[in-house]
């Protein structure tokens, strides 16, 4: 999945894109408001990680825009401003989650990792669809509750696909979710992708919707 890191600091945000990319996600890094709100608002991003200091643009007038534009994807603040009068004005602008500075890696990533899961309707870190279990805090997988070894490609596709509320995705898409948006148009790798998911899990596991693209079953 994709997360946007607005983050002007540059020590913070190599710590936070660090730990992103650790826990499966393709981080794009912007340092001020006016590259955050561009990228917010032509880019789909899984999860948005937004600093509220930031120079050419503040961030919750970033925020206020993407949401006045109808982008949807949840919003995590993080600010050193940490007066609940901030925290309200935060939330009200339509942030999903406001982390205050300085913060736990830990913390950030559980909290991260719930508003990505709320937003494709699970209430757990255990998710299953069908025959497959994903354990989004572990990054591990189990099909019948066997576990399988994959890749954290595969693992990060999967993902995806997990949280889509059962919505078809198409092979751009997901090449844009997992390598960016210069790699959106290469379908080609991510049907090679499945097909080699496929021979580990089962054939089963992932349907394709012909001209359409790809969901789990039993989604």
């Amino acid at each position: 999945m994709r997360a946007l890191l607005v983050e002007d600091d540059g020590d913070i945000a190599e710590d936070v894109a660090r730990a992103l990319t650790g826990a499966g996600y393709l981080v794009e890094h912007a340092t001020d408001g006016e590259s955050a709100w561009f990228l917010g608002d032509t880019e789909d991003f899984a999860v948005v990680v937004l600093d509220l200091g930031l120079p050419r643009l503040d961030g919750l007038s970033v925020l206020k825009r993407w949401r006045a534009a109808g982008r949807t994807f949840p919003v995590l603040i993080l600010s050193a401003r940490s007066a609940w009068t901030e925290k309200v004005d935060g939330i009200d602008a339509g942030a999903d989650d406001y982390l205050a500075k300085p913060f736990e890696i830990g913390e950030l990533l559980a909290r991260v990792r719930a508003l990505v899961r709320r937003a494709g309707g699970h209430a757990t870190p255990l998710v299953t669809i069908g025959r497959l279990t994903l354990d989004t805090t572990r990054m591990s997988v189990s099909v019948d509750g066997a576990p399988q070894k994959i890749s954290t490609l595969e693992y990060r596709l999967l993902d995806y696909l997990a949280h889509q509320n059962g919505r078809t995705v198409s092979a751009g898409e997901l090449a844009e979710h997992l390598h960016g948006a210069e790699g959106a148009a290469d379908a080609n790798a991510i049907e090679a992708l499945i097909a080699r998911l496929r021979r580990k899990i089962g054939r089963d596991v992932i349907e394709t919707r012909r001209g359409f693209g790809y969901l789990l079953s039993g989604a």
